[in-house]
């Protein structure tokens, strides 16, 4: 392991900065220092909000006072540039201590930090805002920073946008409150030192792109905040008035509960409930067999309350829905799938033919209940075998449907290793499990195996929404079950297609390439995440050696036929060192692509590439079909 200087002890008094001095290096280096912040954010924030809380960060660098305040505890580098105004080197200080206090986790045991909390501004609705995405090196290189901790993240980013050695590396992590500013230098070790990439648009919060938020979800919240406005007029009223409260009739109910259909919706006696060998005798495995289960489903209080909160939820209530499920109150009467005691809780599922629904409320009173949606139309066999009723400190318990035999957790990260047996209660909730993290290392990734009475093992991963989605793998034609070891190295991947409203994930390896030098073998694999709303698909084709952990990104897209069964074609490329130190560009196309077409023009016949290049050079690549239709990677 490298040896690196400790952070020299500061001597005598630290230098004075003019606020109106910090304020001058703020104004002029702002762009930098923006992008310094963004950098250091932990990735798992997102971009839109990585891209707001690095303005908000900055433009919170100054002291609120002003007076003059003291400068940081590190020597000022020697020579021009920013790095020898102190008021640079103050405000630089401030930016990356409140980037490292953003990325700490919340704890119950102490009060959240300022910079732990969302930015008050700046703020944008209606709009998403994100930099212009870069090419496949940028991309390996921010799925490698976010690997690591937020001090090795701001030792990178000190040592190759701010070009100071470790010597100085090491000063600022020690002022900014790193306690092991040698430990963070050694993990940065660990990235390569590709530092010309962090001056590229892929890291410039500064100019950026613009996309809209969910139309349909925002149109939505209009209507539903309309009418909450007008239920809320009319409730007032009805609150002077004598009344049950919860029932139909009573204060709690809305106003289109005036109508018919509207009043069965509210009425637990109009719940449908299947038999318990309806699933046996229908043609359909769907969630409309399901039986209800449950130790609750004869609380009609409990089911008034779920109902009445589905309709009209309160402020106190937590609501959530997965992209593109309305949230809106139930049409007519719903199908009672599970009431009953979860843990701390008193949970109720609901189905109404196009969403699942979960209520749930502590056992001790109705406060601080939850709703959430799911959209689940067109859901049949394995994408209805199971709905998760409580999720708690990353564990997950789920109902499964009736037709599962018998239920397992594999750690897709060890595929070779045995699956866990899970057991259920009578009732067919399962007993908790970790899920996969939710943000920092991905160390494991456990996926559900549910065997069915035909004897088939389905696998599927919980991706932070009530419907685990389905891995499959194969042709995009005709996906088929996939195994552990097929997504032992496309598991972490997943966590970029989180609560993202995912229906089905498929892992296509559609290429295999001896590399140069003998070098080994690799592979090209391209995962298509689809979503239950159709629209929001989302692709990653990723490269994938054999003796390394897991693939490095080398295009992703979104929205894009590409990888599918109504496209089912991929070509994609990367710039690749041998072990001799020698850089390569790799390219691989699906089997049925005739030839190649690299920078430069230089043409190949069949679906892989491999040849010498720059480390630096541009990577261009063009695939051509029988037909003479041209093929480039998603984007």
């Amino acid at each position: 392991m490298q040896s690196h200087p400790k952070p020299p002890t500061p001597s005598g008094p630290a230098a004075v900065v003019d606020v109106e001095q910090a304020e001058a290096a703020l104004v002029e280096h702002y762009p930098r220092l923006v992008r310094l912040a963004y950098l250091v954010l932990p990735p798992s924030l997102g971009r839109n909000r990585r891209v707001l809380t690095a303005h908000a960060l900055t433009q919170r660098a100054l002291p609120r006072s002003r007076k003059s305040a003291d400068a940081a505890l590190v020597p000022a580098q020697r020579g021009s540039g920013p790095h020898a105004d102190p008021g640079y080197a103050y405000v630089r200080l401030r930016v990356l201590r409140s980037a490292l206090e953003a990325g700490q986790p919340l704890r119950w045991t102490s009060w959240p930090k300022r910079a732990q909390l969302p930015p008050l501004f700046p703020q944008v609705r209606g709009l998403r805002l994100f930099p212009r995405s870069g090419g496949a090196d940028e991309l390996a290189l921010d799925q490698r920073m976010s690997a690591l901790s937020g001090a090795a993240r701001a030792a990178y980013v000190l040592r190759g946008l701010e070009e100071l050695d470790d010597t100085a590396v090491a000063a600022v992590l020690a002022a900014a409150g790193c306690d092991d500013p040698e430990d963070a230098l050694d993990e940065a070790d660990d990235v390569e030192e590709r530092y010309d990439l962090l001056a590229s648009p892929e890291f410039d919060p500064c100019s950026l792109q613009a996309r809209p938020t969910d139309l349909m979800r925002r149109r939505q919240h209009m209507k539903a905040a309309g009418v909450a406005a007008v239920a809320a007029l009319v409730c007032g009223a009805l609150l002077g008035l004598p009344g049950e409260g919860w029932g139909p009739d009573g204060a709690a109910a809305p106003p289109y509960a005036q109508n018919p259909a509207g009043r069965a919706a509210l009425d637990p006696g109009q719940l449908t409930v299947a038999t318990a060998s309806a699933w046996k005798r229908s043609p359909r495995t769907d969630f409309s067999v399901w039986p209800a289960r449950g130790n609750l489903i004869g609380d009609r209080a409990l089911l008034r309350r779920a109902l009445a909160v589905w309709a009209r939820p309160g402020e106190s209530v937590r609501v959530s829905a997965t992209p593109g499920s309305p949230s809106g109150a139930p049409p007519g009467p719903a199908q009672l799938l599970f009431a009953g005691d979860v843990d701390s809780a008193r949970v109720v599922l609901l189905y109404d033919g196009l969403r699942i629904v979960r209520y749930a409320e502590p056992r001790e009173g109705a406060s601080g209940a939850a709703l959430d949606f799911a959209r689940v139309d067109g859901a049949g066999g394995t994408e209805a075998n199971a709905v998760v009723v409580d999720r708690a400190d990353g564990n997950i318990r789920y109902l499964t449907a009736p037709w599962v035999r018998s239920v397992s957790v594999q750690d897709l990260l060890k595929p070779a290793a045995e699956a866990v047996a899970l057991h259920r209660s009578d009732d067919g909730v399962t007993d908790p499990f970790a899920g996969p993290a939710q943000s920092g290392q991905c160390t494991s990734w456990n996926a559900l195996l549910l065997r069915d009475e035909s004897g088939a093992v389905r696998m599927s991963s919980d991706l932070g929404e009530l419907v685990p989605a389905h891995l499959t793998a194969g042709r995009p034609e005709a996906p088929r079950e996939a195994t552990p070891a097929q997504w032992s190295k496309s598991a972490c991947s997943l966590a970029s297609v989180r609560s993202n409203g995912v229906r089905a994930v498929n892992s296509w390896a559609y290429a295999r390439q001896t590399l140069p030098e003998g070098n080994g073998t690799a592979q090209w694999v391209c995962t298509r995440a689809d979503t239950w709303r159709g629209a929001g698909s989302r692709i990653l084709a990723q490269f994938q050696t054999a003796d390394g952990p897991a693939g490095a990104v080398a295009a992703k897209a979104e929205d894009s036929a590409t990888c599918g069964s109504r496209d089912p074609h991929v070509l994609a490329g990367v710039r690749w060192k041998s072990r001799g130190g020698t850089w390569y560009l790799l390219a691989a196309g699906s089997k049925d692509v005739a030839s190649l077409t690299a920078t430069g023009g230089a043409r190949v016949p069949g679906h892989v590439l491999a040849r010498r290049t720059e480390r630096d050079a541009e990577l261009s690549l063009t695939g051509t079909l029988p037909g003479g239709r041209k093929l480039s990677p998603p984007r």
